[in-house]
This record gives C-alpha cells, structure tokens and sequence, in this order.
C-alpha cells in the first residue's frame, strides 16, 4: 500500500487530539451575553452569520506558495486573488476586467477576473503573454494591489531556492536559466556532494558531517514511525520490517534498509520525503533546522540578475516573454498574487535596480508567514486553533464583500464527523468519501432520498479515470508491438474486456460512476462527446471494421457477439482458429496471459468483475487468463516499471491541461503523473508513463508535440481527438469508468437558491462564495 493513498487514513487515526470538536460554531467575535440566571440564552448575530465547512485534517501549510495537500490549498484559497481565472471546464477566461461571458449546459454564465490576458504567438516561435491589471484592486488589509505584487510573486515561485509545488521556473520563460543557474540551496549542495566529499569551499568539514548526522538520523527515525504506525494499525506484525516497509510501498529487512529506500526515491528532498510518507511525526519532529540548509541559496557560479522575459510594461500592465509555444504556461501563469508588503519586504523592491522584495536565495521572509495567509481573496484568515480555522469577510474582495460575515473550516476525522456534524447541525458543507456505506447515511437522514430535508447533496466527476492496460511488449506477436497482428491481439483482448464494462462499474460503483470510451477524464473539454463526429464505443467493431453491436440486442446476445469478434480478431494476429476455438499461438505469442489487479486479495476493485467474466469468456475461446489480485500493489508499480506485467487494472489522476506528453510520447524514460489501484488500504502508484504500454508510434509523439505547440483550444482538441484514436488502435488501455466525487450541504442552514450554480470539477461551491447566503 502506497502512504500517499493511506495518508487520509492514518492522520484520521492519529490526530484525534487535535480537533476539539467536529462542527464547532465558534466565531473569531468576542461576544458579552446577559445574565443566564435571568436571561434565556439567544443566537447572536455573528453565529447566525457563520458558515461551518467540515474539512479532512491540514497540515497548516496555508501559504499561496508552500500549500501542499487539497485541504490546506482550498484553505489559502479563501484568502487569495488569481492572476487569471476559469470557467467552469477549466478553460481560462482572458478578459476578466470586464468580465467574459462562456455557456455552460445551455446556460450562459458570465465570469470576472483581476486582469485582461492577450496571447501573441510572433513569427520568430516566441510567445508574449500581455497583462493588464484592473486598477482599483486591494488586498484584505486595505494596501492597494499593483503590478508590482505580480511581479513580486512570480520572483518567488521562479528562486533558485524555491521548494513549492508550483513549477512556473520550468516554463520557457526568457532568461530564467540565467536568473536560476549560479546558485542552489546548501541542502542540494551538501546532499549531491555526497558522504565523502572533500572539497570544503562553500562550506566546512564539520557543517558536512552535521548534515549528514541529521539527515541519517530523520530518515531512520521516519522509517520507524511508518513501522511503529504499521505494527500497531495490523499492516505488519510485531518485529517484521521488511512487512511494514513493503505495506507502505517500499522494502528493507532492517530499519537502516528501509531509510535507504527512502533515501533512495526522495534524495535532497527531505521535506517532501517527511510530509508525504510520515505516519505520526512532522519535519520539525525529524529534521527541525531543516530550513537552516533548505532556506538560503549560496552562489556557486555567474547569475543574471533579473528574468528578462518577466517585463513591466506600465503602472498596472506586465509581459511575460516566452521563448516557444507551451500550452501548459496559461496555467502556470494562473498564479496567486500575494501582498509583497506581507510575504516580502517594500523596501527591497526596486524594479529598475532589479531587487523584487526580497534577497535573492533567500525565501525566509517568506515562509516565516507560512501558517498565517493573507491576500485580497473573499475572506480574512483570523487564526487555526484546536482544529478550527476561523475567517471574517473580507469587505475589500473585488466582486464584493461576502454576504456571510464568518467562515469555520473545521478539522474532521473521518467521514462519519462529516456526516454526523451535517445532521447535527454543527456542519454545514462537507466532502464524505462517496462510498456505499455513506450514501446510505445521507439516503437515511433524508428518508431514502440523496437529496431532501436534511442534506442536499451535490455529485462531480473525478479529475481522472479508471482503466484496464496491456503492454504492448508483452501482448504482441514475435515482440512487435507496433504490428498490426500485435494490435489485433490487444485488440482481441480489448473487445472482451470492454463488453462487460456496464455491468460491472454498474455493480461496483451504481449511479457513482459512468463507463467512458476514450482514455481521457470527461472532465476534460478535449475528451470527445457522443455528439462529435467520430465518436466510437471503445472497442464496438470487428476485423474489418464492422459494428459488432446492434441497439436490440441483450446483453448475454452483446456477449457472444464479443466473443466472435474477439476470434476474429485472433485469427487477424496470427492464432490458428478451428470450431469456434483458438488451438495454437503465432510465434512470439502465448496462449496464456497474466492480468495483475491491485484488488486487496479480495477482488476489491471497480475492474474486478470485468477480468473475471473476461476469463470465463476467454477460457471458452481457449485462451487462458489468470488472475493475480495483489494484495500489496506495490508489486504492480514495480513490475510495470520493470515491464513485467501483461495486462492489469489501475487509474490515472488527470490535470486541467489534457497534454499527453507524460503518458504517450515514446521516451519511456520520462516520469509521469500519479495512477491508483483503487485499492481501499492504498494503491495510488508514483510515476511511471510510457513504462506501462511501450507504445512507440512517429505520428502519434509529432501530433502530441504539435498540440503542445499551440495555445489554439479548438486545434488542440482536434489534435487530441487524433491521439486518442491511435491510442485506442494499438489498444493498450480499455477506458473503463468515470467516477464522481460528492459535496453535500446542509438543506436546513444553507441557502441553496445561493449556491454557486452549475458546480463542476473546475469550478467548486466556493467559486462563487461571496453569493452564498445563510437560511
């Protein structure tokens, strides 16, 4: 079991102490109230006007640049302006200043942002992205809001010491490899110089030998607190470290072994390393200087003083110059724009002179602020205590103050604190898991409806979707994946698999997922619609391109029809097929294949069904599918990565910007975004890409650098819809479902008429906050 996906679990088993109460009404207001003795108690005015959202544990990372989990990002939210805004498929609006107006559903909405964006693609490739900022912008605390604050903010995500999540230094920005290069942090020093350098220039024997006294030691002390966790939770028994190591998705038979392992995947990145993996202990537990060496750049070589390419062309407008086309960039530039007064230092900024608020390589300014965040959002961060953050409206928010005065998000421990806090009325918004066990507690407090006098729930799909894979290296013939005998193998495979799609997601997840036909969320605007023209049901014709399928016909009729076409496909590759049955294998094929799913041993997984009706089927047309349910999907990560898996089953978390570099472009070197064996005790895989499918297709990588070249909507999704057909022809994924995820409100307190309407994944119920009214 992988920790990313465990982490919910385990702080929800840790950090009990830290919440004081589920749902607490508390107001930053001091209130006087009469004498109870004489008095009956009343509802004051400011607990009439405070809104309770009931949040999974943060970190208190609240910072616009150092946020980290979804929780404490959506908690810097509240106080933050973005440079840009999006709509509600998450497409950018480029005229926020006098607001743009996008249909969604039939309805057209109207959107407002802080600044005007004009993209000019010039002849020579370079790119210019114009800024134009509204004039009359103020932050919380009632300074004024210039391009300057822009400016200052994009300086402190580009520092060649900045260890934050946001990645615009890797945009192609003119002159950022001149500004970042020359300097690099101690820590990055001391850990690439290794345990035996001996060359003493930048820093002392003695200093070495500290730091790698404290980073032996957190490591070890981090692997024996994830062991301590597994023990005592039953993921391990008492004394077997190699168990607990490999229940978290590593291995080691001794504690110094499993601190290499960490070492290993993470290196010099130590914070990331203790935030992402711990069970019980923090950074400050196991490495409290660490900002000592991670904190301070040292100069190593010649740097530029400045980004050229970051340009301020007038009092309240700014260019961005780019090198080449990225359509990615427009998201990197959606950045927030922080208060230089509160995070950095006025006195240090000075364009002309090239100082931008703060020393360069030194962030501490910064991240001393941290846990407290501040900036010209809707509300004003007041304080976090006993697992409470407390917010007043912000009366200077640009699209106007909130109509609710307060705003609790309140530290819950598990789903049923959601729900319980929902019914009791100490909650008023929440996110429970989406599970059959809570549906059933809503369809409960409702009296058999999702949505009625208690608790109105509202559904969005998940930023990724699920799949089943086939290597293309493994399921081929004579280990040609790219022949056409090979993809009609896959093929074969394909059309059985995704004939028993409905019935099982159906069965697995009801109304809480949808079967998809292309390997793309249908979050995405570039997925293609049944409207479109083109659009196919994934793997719906035979050999020679007939459908397989008629509208009349019943599913075990779908089945057997499956079934021929799946010989027919069969025979195309190579199989000798005799009385309806396949009886030999071509040369560098196999009439026995191995499908790996990460199922808990149990069958615990959306695609279990599907591979198991698919064997029965299968086995009848003599090809013989096994099944290995893993109950430590590490081994599937591992193993895929290693290319020794034929078929199995996962998920990919998708991005906002659909670009397929990551996944599909023949450099199966490159790493790329996270997947998940939607195993309930983890499952979530880190890395991997082009490993898992080996696909090398020319035109395939020429489309996927030709729609990564162009900021043209229309033409990428063109692009797109053209990938994902070769995709779907060399059939290594069967796209398999969508799934959704849950918000559910409070009928009785919350004025629904004053939602943000039309929620979507891009565009959540506090996209609209400053509407939303109290009952």
């Amino acid at each position: 079991m992988n920790s990313k996906k465990l982490l919910s679990l385990l702080l929800a088993l840790v950090m009990v102490l830290s919440l004081a109460a589920c749902g607490s009404k508390e107001t930053p207001a001091e209130t006087s109230t009469p004498d109870a003795e004489t008095t009956a108690p009343v509802e004051t005015a400011a607990e009439a006007q405070t809104l309770s959202v009931g949040y999974s544990p943060f970190n208190s990372k609240f910072s616009p640049f150092f946020s980290q989990t979804a929780y404490d990002q959506d908690a810097q939210t509240m106080t933050q302006l973005g440079l840009l805004t999006s709509d509600r498929t998450g497409a950018i609006i480029l005229k926020g200043i006098e607001g743009e107006t996008v249909e969604y559903n039939g309805t057209p909405y109207t959107y407002y942002g802080p600044a005007d964006l004009t993209i000019t693609e010039n002849a020579d490739g370079t790119v210019d992205y114009d800024f134009v900022l509204r004039d009359d912008l103020v932050f919380s605390d009632g300074e004024p809001l210039t391009v300057d604050d822009v400016i200052f903010s994009m300086y402190v995500l580009c520092d060649p010491t900045y260890d934050g999540s946001s990645t615009l230094y890797a945009q192609p920005i003119e002159g950022m490899e001149a500004y970042r290069s020359g300097m690099d942090t101690l820590l990055n020093l001391l850990y690439n110089a290794g345990r035996d350098n001996t060359d003493f220039s930048l820093w002392t024997e003695a200093e070495q030998t500290e730091f790698w006294g404290k980073y032996d030691a957190a490591t070890t002390a981090l692997a024996q607190d994830i062991v301590d966790y597994c023990v005592a939770n039953g993921y391990a028994p008492e004394g077997d470290i190699n168990a607990a190591a490999e229940a978290w998705g590593f291995g080691g038979e001794t504690i110094e072994a499993f601190a290499a392992a960490l070492e290993k995947k993470y290196g010099a990145d130590v914070a990331n390393m203790i935030d992402t993996e711990k069970a019980s202990s923090t950074v400050d537990d196991l490495f409290p200087d660490l900002e000592r060496y991670s904190g301070k750049g040292i100069q190593t070589g010649e740097s530029a003083a400045n980004i050229s390419g970051i340009q301020k062309t007038g009092d309240n407008t700014l260019r961005v110059h780019m090198t080449k086309v990225d359509a990615t960039a427009i998201y990197q530039l959606s950045l927030n724009i922080a208060p230089m007064h509160y995070y950095g230092d006025k006195s240090l900024y000075n364009y002309d002179a090239n100082q931008f608020g703060f020393p360069k390589g030194d962030l501490s300014i910064v991240r001393s602020k941290t846990t407290q965040p501040m900036g010209a959002g809707p509300y004003k961060f007041i304080k976090f205590e006993n697992g409470v953050i407390n917010y007043e409206a912000n009366e200077h928010y640009f699209k106007g103050e909130p109509k609710i005065k307060y705003m609790n998000f309140v530290q819950c421990n598990s789903d049923d604190d959601k729900l319980n806090g929902i019914t009791t009325g100490t909650i008023d918004i929440t996110d429970p898991t989406w599970s059959d066990k809570n549906i059933a507690a809503v369809e409960q407090a409702n009296g058999g409806e999702l949505t009625g006098a208690k608790i109105t729930t509202n559904t969005v799909d998940n930023l990724g979707y699920g799949y089943i894979g086939q290597n293309a290296i493994n399921v081929s013939v004579g280990g040609d994946g790219a022949s056409e005998a090979s993809k009609n193998l896959r093929k074969a495979f394909g059309t059985i698999f995704a004939v028993y799609r409905d019935v099982a997601i159906d069965s697995y997840y009801g109304d809480r997922a949808s079967v998809i036909n292309y390997p793309i969320s249908n979050t995405s605007w570039a997925a293609p619609r049944p409207a479109d023209d083109g659009y196919k049901v994934a793997f719906s014709t035979d050999v020679n391109g007939n459908d397989i399928y008629t509208s009349t016909m019943s599913a075990e009729e779908k089945y057997e029809a499956a079934k021929q076409a799946a010989l027919g496909f069969f025979e195309a590759a190579g199989y000798t097929v005799a009385d309806g049955k396949v009886t030999a294998a071509p040369a560098g094929a196999k009439m026995e294949y191995t499908f790996w799913i990460p199922g808990d041993g149990t069958g615990d997984h959306p695609a279990f069904m599907i591979v198991t009706e698919a064997s029965k089927a299968l086995e009848e047309l003599g090809i013989k599918l096994n099944i290995k349910d893993l109950t430590n999907s590490s081994e599937l990560w591992d193993n895929l990565d290693a290319i020794q898996v034929d078929m199995w089953a996962a998920a990919w978390g998708a991005t906002v910007d659909p670009d397929m570099y990551q996944i599909y472009y023949s450099d199966v070197a490159n790493q790329g975004t996270a997947r998940s064996g939607q195993n309930p005790l983890g499952g979530a895989g880190q890395g991997g890409s082009n490993y898992e499918y080996c696909i090398a297709d020319p035109e395939l990588d020429q489309l996927i650098m030709d729609a990564r070249a162009t900021t043209n909507q229309e033409y990428r999704k063109a692009m797109y819809k053209a990938c994902l057909d070769i995709v779907v022809d060399w059939a290594v994924e069967t796209p398999t479902y969508q799934r959704q995820n849950a918000i559910i409100f409070s009928t009785e307190r919350v004025n629904l008429d004053t939602m943000t309407p039309d929620i979507t994944t891009f565009y959540n119920w506090y996209a609209e906050i400053e509407n939303i009214e109290m009952n």
